[in-house]
């Protein structure tokens, strides 16, 4: 599997889980909460906190439409104004990338059209492309011409279409996102093992955009799997108006997923089986074969004079307990007192 830089990180196999902390437009127009937003992910350890910028007028034809998700969250207006309320202004972006360095966390963000892509260009180090936008081919070549990484969400769809997109953007560095496009998303359509399976059928380094309630489930579970990259929506606070608060993550949530997904990463270990030296003891602890009785010299070994018992702390010897039974045939070479860790040396072969 080809892996690819983003900034100073080696995202692929072999490399830790690129952790994005998905701000998107919960700075509700705010910058002071947009500036918050960053502190948070950069507290809680993320390697990127990544924004959303988009127009209207590029986005939706401003009509009167009023998805049902927004309804369900109680929302009366239409989805052109949602959006053109939400609207980052273009002169955020550079106070965003320096507070950005200034915290050591990337910037990242979601373009939705050419103007939006070209503002952020100097300041990314790669594009984020949202689900909705996977198959805007004008988009995403134009995207392609800057020659950096493009992370692509395929939320709704399928292996046909990706495999368009993937074509369209040969020789782009790429990471594939398996995301579930409903906000938020059941447990039961989450489909984490498309994870491995578009790794192997791409060749690209493959994540999890999760849109579930649970703030460690999904994320464990897909880096358990391999997941190359993870998106989080995080806010302030649930309790906050707008239409992406509710099925997002609270801060203490979010330092608790990036721990989670180390600590999985840290016990998926390397895939060889071999002692741990955190086990060194247990080794020495172990059975070895032991007199349980004096021995005179000669004498033959029996169950009444020798046992299989735990070393306690000493060195194994060359009578292992899988000789136990050949042992039994053999008689005595020296006398031997009670408690004696056999060794080859004390039987008559």
């Amino acid at each position: 599997m080809k892996s690819l830089r983003i900034g100073p990180r080696r995202v692929g196999d072999g490399n830790p889980c690129f952790i994005i902390a998905e701000a998107g437009s919960n700075h509700d127009g705010k910058l002071p909460r947009a500036l918050k937003l960053i502190d948070v992910a950069a507290d809680a350890g993320a390697d990127a906190v990544k924004f959303q910028v988009f127009r209207a007028r590029t986005l939706y034809p401003n009509t009167e439409v009023r998805p049902a998700y927004l309804r369900r969250l109680g929302v009366k207006k239409t989805i052109y104004r949602v959006i053109e309320d939400m609207e980052m202004p273009f002169e955020w972006i550079p106070k965003l990338h320096a507070h950005c360095r200034k915290r050591g966390i990337l910037f990242l963000a979601t373009p939705f059209d050419e103007e939006c892509a070209d503002k952020l260009d100097r300041f990314m180090p790669a594009y984020k492309i949202a689900s909705y936008e996977m198959t805007h081919i004008p988009l995403l070549e134009h995207i392609a011409r800057r020659r950096k990484p493009i992370i692509l969400s395929t939320g709704g769809a399928d292996l046909g279409e990706i495999d368009r997109v993937v074509r369209r953007l040969k020789g782009a560095p790429l990471c594939l996102m398996q995301c579930t496009a409903r906000y938020p998303a059941p447990d039961d359509a989450m489909n984490l093992l498309t994870i491995p399976a578009m790794k192997r059928r791409y060749g690209v380094p493959v994540g999890l955009s999760d849109h579930s309630l649970d703030s460690n489930t999904a994320p464990v579970s897909a880096t358990a799997l391999g997941s190359n990259l993870l998106e989080k929506h995080f806010t302030l606070s649930r309790r906050l108006k707008g239409p992406d608060h509710s099925y997002a993550i609270e801060p203490e949530e979010l330092k608790r997923l990036v721990r989670a997904v180390r600590s999985a990463e840290a016990m998926l270990g390397d895939g060889r089986k071999a002692p741990h030296p955190v086990e060194a003891d247990l080794r020495e602890y172990r059975r070895g074969v032991f007199s349980i009785s004096p021995i005179p010299q000669g004498a033959k070994f029996s169950r009444e004079n020798v046992a299989v018992l735990r070393r306690g702390g000493k060195p194994e010897t060359d009578l292992r307990p899988e000789h136990f039974s050949w042992l039994l045939s053999r008689r005595a070479k020296r006398a031997l007192d009670p408690h004696r860790l056999l060794r080859m040396q004390d039987v008559i072969d």
